[in-house]
């Protein structure tokens, strides 16, 4: 897992405001793609991906304005990098397309776990369902 949180890392520290606009142009669009995911091995996926859109969305537009940089970084990182269809793993790859999406959404839920449950609470989302699990 340390070399996932380390790609997120590095990922996150190219996140520009050009990149960020450009993705929230995209996001709903983004948010129903992601609906449209089904994988049974990464059950909490889809939850996941709504989790940081929103996370992103709430931040971007001054909704919520107590969630970190770093988090907000590694969330944008993390949204597109589940959009893109080619990773470390590609998305067409039998059972195993979504693994390293899900490993990448995950180290940025444990990375800022606390960050989240705080702003999970404060917008009524049910943290247990999100979840930093597989």
């Amino acid at each position: 897992m340390a070399e996932i949180v380390e790609f997120v890392k590095r990922g996150a520290s190219t996140i520009t405001p050009v990149i960020m606009e450009k993705v929230l142009r995209h996001l709903p669009q983004w948010k129903l793609e992601f609906t449209q995911i089904y994988e049974p091995l990464f059950p909490h996926l889809v939850d996941q991906l709504e989790f940081l859109a929103d996370a992103v969305e709430d931040s971007a537009e001054g909704a919520y304005k107590d969630l970190p940089y770093v988090a907000f970084a590694q969330s944008l990182f993390a949204l597109i990098y589940a959009h893109k269809k080619v990773g470390i793993i590609p998305d067409s790859y039998l059972s195993l397309g979504r693994a390293d999406d899900s490993s990448v959404v995950r180290a940025v839920l444990i990375q800022n776990e606390k960050d989240f449950a705080i702003f999970a609470a404060s917008q009524g989302y049910d943290w247990s369902k999100i979840t930093s699990q597989p």
